[in-house]
């Protein structure tokens, strides 16, 4: 009963940061598509980390702040006592949680605005399963650890996820990727061009 009553509060502000990191996830996906498209690979380099900052800021604020209210977040849900003991308890995990949603879909956004949508669905199968998931498994079940080790387990997965994409951001050569987007486009208008002449027989 307790977790039923517990899980509106962190699922519901954990969602909020997401929402907005999402929002940032496809705009850098455009925004460093479009500048990689254009030939600004300087440019493509500074939208990237700029959004990368912004939402990883949010998230930090948001994190800080669940920290600090973590005796009285759950008192916007449930009067009981036991229940802000658990929420307390747990809040660590959620704020660590909070803060790489808030990072690791935008570094996401900016791998599919450079057209490593492959890449990406490989580091998030790899994490996810073969990380998170056994971690987790190991931590709640092998340790009993509980929910603190199923969550924990997928936190580190999400961590490990995060590190990888901001290495591979970090160490991007951003004029290669203008030439690689260049080369995708000649690619496209070359594919194009039987289909346009077909449309105006």
């Amino acid at each position: 009963r307790s977790h039923s009553i517990r899980s509106p509060s962190g699922t519901s502000i954990q969602s909020w940061v997401f929402m907005i990191s999402v929002g940032f996830n496809a705009a850098a996906s455009v925004r460093v598509g479009n500048e990689l498209g254009a030939g600004n690979p300087r440019s493509a380099a500074f939208s990237a980390w700029v959004v990368t900052a912004m939402s990883a800021l949010i998230a930090v604020l948001a994190g800080v702040l669940v920290f600090l209210l973590r005796h009285k977040l759950s008192y916007i849900f449930t009067g009981g006592e036991a229940v802000s003991r658990a929420v307390a308890d747990l809040c660590p995990l959620l704020v660590g949680t909070i803060v790489l949603c808030g990072i690791q879909p935008v570094l996401s956004g900016v791998a599919v605005g450079c057209g490593w949508q492959a890449l990406v669905a490989y580091i998030n199968i790899g994490c996810y399963y073969f990380i998170g998931v056994p971690l987790g498994a190991l931590l709640g079940f092998k340790f009993d650890y509980g929910i603190k080790g199923l969550w924990g387990g997928m936190i580190g997965g999400t961590l490990i996820q995060t590190i990888i994409l901001l290495w591979i951001t970090f160490r991007t050569d951003w004029n290669k990727e203008v030439e690689e987007a260049r080369r995708r486009l000649d690619k496209w208008d070359d594919a194009k061009q039987p289909l346009l002449a077909n449309v105006q027989r």
